[in-house]
């Protein structure tokens, strides 16, 4: 396997070195995505990043690229236009399909969205399509240079501005824009497809995803992006949008055969996800959980904290045992709660606590037990609670080695 992040170059449809980044999940990737960058955009666009943070973390491998003439890609920006940026997507997943495994999901960000339907159809291994913010027609991009477009159409080319950046757009540009037929497209997709748009989207109206789900054939769903602006500059927006991508893809994957990441048993694996200061994947198995920090201290609170999950094992593990004491019994428990709480207290503090100087580590658990059950029943699962397995690995003595990998 590669390594969590690698840079890339290949050859993209104009015969220039495209740069990428691939980025990959600790255990074998659950499937790839390839994402495609807004326009005028790069790989490195805070949309981009996020999201493949974000899917990274989820068990997915993403591949994301500069398209010809931008970010860290060679080649001339005004040599390219829509259909070479469609090229350029056939590239990269022949690539991915080479070095890893062919992209099952294609994601677009804006123009990205446009390229992604329209090279779908050549990357049959790609069984779910998702765009963002994404016009209908790729022609739309037009009103961006609107004030251009005559003298591009009299002399063949103009400098525009567009996010602070010159581009030299050449007639050639708008005439290939113009060819573009998005309804067939879409009618043609035969893949699952989810369209994210935020109402509040002042590049691309949100009327251009009516338009885009309407086209299209079932599967078919559509997420509100209710906050989010076009360039998704929120994070919590961003991560959302890869919440719902790798839970809505994960159906589609599954469908089509994908493998889940493979783990020992009795393994699990926490790896950087760099979506933040402290952000933690944690895999076991084919199951995943993120861990994080409080802002209070650096974090982003995107997941649980490490005490947070010494404290879920232990709750887990008291609710388990005791479920189990009683069907074995045949008792009427209906159901365990457990509420756990954790502090560093003063050793003089604590009582029954052997340690009289310095802190102590103190775990509150309250347990509540529903059921008709008697009072000497009660009695008798509350012991057996000290008794799960977890809470006496707390209390006996712990080994813990640690080498370098």
């Amino acid at each position: 396997m590669a390594t969590p992040r690698s840079l890339i170059r290949f050859p993209g449809a104009l015969g220039m070195p495209l740069a990428a980044r691939l980025d990959l999940p600790a255990e074998a990737p659950r499937a790839y995505a390839l994402f495609a960058h807004c326009f005028t955009c790069s790989k490195e666009s805070l949309a981009a990043t996020r999201i493949g943070a974000a899917l990274t973390a989820r068990g997915f491998g993403v591949l994301r690229f500069d398209f010809t003439g931008l970010g860290g890609s060679g080649g001339d920006f005004a040599n390219t236009n829509f259909s070479s940026n469609v090229a350029d997507l056939v590239a990269a997943a022949n690539w991915l399909r080479g070095a890893h495994q062919a992209p099952a999901i294609l994601i677009g960000h804006s123009l990205g969205g446009a390229a992604v339907l329209a090279a779908a159809h050549e990357i049959p291994e790609a069984v779910a399509v998702a765009t963002i913010g994404a016009p209908y027609e790729p022609g739309h991009v037009q009103h961006l240079f609107a004030d251009a477009a005559p003298a591009i159409n009299a002399n063949g080319e103009a400098e525009v501005t567009l996010a602070g950046r010159k581009f030299n757009i050449r007639k050639q540009f708008l005439d290939d824009l113009a060819s573009q037929n998005s309804q067939q497209r879409l009618g043609e997709l035969h893949k699952a497809l989810l369209v994210l748009h935020s109402p509040r989207d002042t590049y691309v109206n949100i009327d251009n995803a009516a338009r885009i789900f309407m086209a299209a054939k079932h599967p078919k769903s559509f997420v509100s992006l209710d906050t989010a602006d076009h360039l998704l500059t929120g994070k919590a927006d961003a991560v959302y949008v890869a919440e719902v991508l790798a839970a809505w893809a994960s159906r589609y994957i599954e469908v089509a055969g994908a493998g889940k990441a493979a783990a020992a048993p009795g393994v699990v694996t926490v790896s950087e996800t760099r979506e933040g200061k402290f952000t933690q994947a944690i895999t076991a198995g084919a199951h995943r959980a993120r861990a994080d920090e409080p802002v209070s201290v650096g974090g982003d609170d995107s997941g649980f904290t490490p005490y947070d999950l010494l404290l879920a094992g232990l709750g887990a593990c008291t609710s388990m045992t005791m479920r189990m004491y009683a069907d074995q019994k045949k008792w009427p428990l209906e159901q365990v709660s457990v509420r756990l709480s954790h502090q560093k207290i003063h050793a003089t503090d604590c009582a029954e606590c052997e340690t009289r100087d310095g802190k102590v580590d103190r775990i509150e658990r309250e347990i509540e037990i529903t059921g008709e059950l008697d009072e000497s029943q009660r009695a008798r699962l509350m012991e057996i609670a000290d008794k799960c397995p977890v809470h006496r690995t707390l209390h006996s003595e712990v080994s813990i080695v640690t080498r370098r990998a």
